[in-house]
């Protein structure tokens, strides 16, 4: 019987990287530091793989899992590359975790697919959480994709297919959403001179009130709020890493506390923290929809 022993939302800003590099010594070590820190708590937690809700592997049709036995590559950014260039990276990957996860998925009527494509390399909202979380590479790693054109209760179902996946197939799981808070950017000309500002007061409250409601487990009360939270503060891929996880997690049941792990930082416009979040008594997972009606009959 597998379990969910780790869940935390976490930073993966190119700007995490950038400080280790000369000339940019400390830049952001709040939130480096927290996801170093993270990386030993799922260590003594026993995590064998993290599943990373990706938010910069972007779908458009279906939801996409990369059940790769191996990913090993050399990364830069198309987006911005002179942040992060020539990256190496080496992970042995979870297929059968991966594919447990279209099953359940599919069973629960979405559409789901997994990928061992040699091409289909790794994202930097991956490969910058791993290189801190992870840097031995003793934990698989097993990336989901997020799909941009996909509801909040699309992303919720497919959290729950994962947590019934993670049970049958028998892991001890970290589960990482790899997203933003806030997710605004400054326009072009203004970016440079304002890196580690949020791009708004209204985006700032927001953020901070979210992590207020994490940190006193109010969280019937962040779902009710969410839907409104990832249009008007502009949420990275709708904010389906988070979704996922808290559906994992077990949505509206889940009774669990968010630890903020480093500080709170705003990057290029956008909100960021590490936030690690209470596993110990987590509910039942939801069994798919034909199970259900099933059960019910």
């Amino acid at each position: 019987m597998g379990r969910v022993v780790f869940a935390a939302k976490v930073s993966h800003v190119p700007s995490i990287y950038l400080g280790e590099q000369p000339g940019h010594e400390g830049l952001h070590d709040s939130l480096r530091d927290g996801l170093r820190r993270l990386g030993r708590v799922a260590r003594e937690a026993g995590v064998e793989t993290f599943v990373v809700f990706d938010s910069h592997w972007i779908n458009t049709i279906g939801y996409h899992v990369n059940v790769a036995a191996r990913h090993e590559g050399v990364f830069t950014s198309h987006e911005i590359p002179h942040f992060i260039h020539d990256l190496a990276y080496r992970y042995e990957g979870d297929p059968d975790l991966g594919r447990a996860i279209v099953r359940e998925a599919r069973a629960g009527g979405q559409d789901a697919r997994g990928h061992d494509y040699r091409s289909l390399g790794l994202e930097y909202a991956t490969l910058l959480p791993m290189r801190y979380m992870n840097p031995d590479g003793a934990a698989r790693v097993l990336p989901v994709g997020q799909n941009v054109n996909a509801s909040w209760q699309e992303n919720r179902r497919f959290g729950e297919a994962v947590r019934r996946a993670v049970e049958a197939a028998g892991r001890r799981v970290g589960l990482v959403a790899s997203g933003s808070l806030s997710h605004q950017f400054w326009p072009n000309e203004e970016a440079p001179r304002r890196l580690l500002e949020v791009s708004s007061e209204f985006n700032r409250q927001a953020d901070e009130h979210v992590l207020a409601q994490w940190r006193e487990g109010r969280v019937k009360e962040f779902l009710a709020f969410l839907p409104t939270y990832l249009r008007v503060c502009s949420g990275e891929v709708n904010m389906s890493d988070t979704v996922m996880l808290f559906a994992a997690l077990g949505w509206d049941r889940y009774r669990g506390r968010g630890v903020l792990y480093g500080g709170y930082e705003g990057s290029s416009g956008t909100g960021q923290a590490n936030v690690l979040f209470d596993v110990d008594d987590l509910p039942p997972p939801v069994p798919a929809a034909g199970e259900q009606r099933e059960r019910e009959g």
